[in-house]
């Protein structure tokens, strides 16, 4: 054990791809703010967050506090395989610095290319174990394509997961892939993302809720199910002529969505508002009626565990890591993937009864209080950094 440790507050060197930032303070919450949690569990963090160096410069948001490092990569997803070696080189200084200064417990790397890389090479030259977390169903970075350099990132990815002291994955879902895909045994844990009850938290007397309005947040990718959204609000157009739906974030499809909007003859029903701060975010879902994010490719998704907080009815797809949270229509709504059907009509019920909104809404609140807050999360992790240091 180190002196940190000795003292009785660990230190962990968190390395992240992922992490709010001046330029877009939204991004890589889901790794800052269980950070914060931390502390009260006798867990103190250094946060190293990596970027390569043709992406833009980024620099240290004060909510968020990290020190961003620049490394070369090769652009794009061929360049992924590589990326940990450089990464680990462009980091040895400075984490040697810093395990000087205070001896650090455990790393915990996020994503096995190319953080968990860079750790498994830290961990191997300083001593000091590791750990990783699986955010995504690709838990291989084949990145949904073939040939050798997915087989490439597979084969990293595989030795990052032997060599750390625990694997986390964000569900169930995660783990199953992890454990089928691998040809050892990992030592894994599932430790779901956790969400701030209070600042997604119900409707207070004050804020008046709008009257038929799906909202719909993520990034605008073709496997997020927007295009679902606006479909499925264009079969409802005549049964609910006062619908609208707001649609929070930003990406590619932007262009696409606005044009079939228009083909679909809803413009004026949708709204794309960008990007928005968390507190933005945490008003439009207690204003929403029903929360929807029909996505084909969901690890697990704060989207949904945060309008649950907010006491709303949320529309998630079947087979991912939803289906460890949802219990269909008692705290929530599960479909098909590309289900539209059951889209239209899961919308119709609960957009037809105020009563079965806020029962669900209600069930979905009380689900995140009892497993899915950040004080849940961070005391697993500090339970795993515990293990992996003993």
């Amino acid at each position: 054990m180190s002196r940190a440790a000795d003292a009785g507050r660990a230190h962990v060197l968190t390395l992240t791809p992922f992490f709010p930032s001046q330029q877009n303070e939204v991004s890589g919450c889901f790794v800052a703010e269980p950070i914060e949690q931390l502390r009260q569990f006798g867990v103190d963090s250094s946060v190293l967050a990596v970027s390569p160096i043709h992406y833009p410069r980024k620099h240290s948001s004060s909510s968020a506090p990290a020190e961003w490092v620049r490394y070369p990569q090769l652009p794009g997803n061929f360049g992924l395989s590589s990326a940990g070696k450089l990464l680990y080189v462009r980091l040895l200084k400075r984490v040697r610095q810093l395990h000087s200064v205070k001896p650090i417990d455990v790393i915990h790397a996020h994503a096995a290319l190319p953080c968990g890389h860079a750790a498994a090479l830290l961990s191997r030259r300083l001593k000091i174990p590791f750990v990783v977390t699986v955010h995504g169903l690709d838990v291989f970075n084949n990145c949904h394509l073939g040939g050798i350099p997915a087989a490439w990132r597979r084969k990293v990815s595989v030795e990052v997961y032997a060599a750390a002291r625990k694997v986390i994955c964000i569900s169930s879902k995660v783990q199953e892939i992890l454990k089928t895909g691998t040809p050892v045994e990992t030592r894994s844990t599932v430790v779901h993302n956790g969400v701030s009850q209070d600042l997604f938290s119900p409707n207070s007397a004050e804020v008046r809720q709008v009257d038929s309005e799906i909202l719909v947040v993520g990034t605008l990718l073709p496997s997020k199910g927007h295009e679902l959204v606006l479909r499925a609000l264009g079969s409802l157009r005549a049964a609910f002529p006062q619908l609208r739906c707001r649609i929070i974030g930003e990406g590619p499809e932007r262009p696409r969505l606005k044009a079939l909007a228009r083909d679909l003859g809803i413009a004026q029903q949708v709204q794309l508002v960008g990007r928005q701060s968390r507190k933005e975010v945490a008003e439009a879902m207690r204003r929403c009626s029903v929360f929807a994010l029909p996505s084909r490719d969901e690890a697990l998704g704060c989207v949904y565990l945060e309008a649950m907080s907010c006491g709303k009815p949320v529309i998630a797809c079947r087979g991912q890591g939803m289906d460890e949270v949802i219990e269909h229509r008692r705290n929530g709504c599960l479909i098909p993937a590309d289900g539209l059907h059951e889209l239209v009509q899961g919308l119709s019920v609960l957009l037809n009864s105020p009563e079965l909104c806020a029962r669900i809404g209600a069930a979905a609140r009380q689900t995140i209080l009892e497993k899915f807050t950040l004080q849940h999360q961070a005391q697993q992790l500090a339970t795993v950094y515990q293990h992996a240091v003993a």
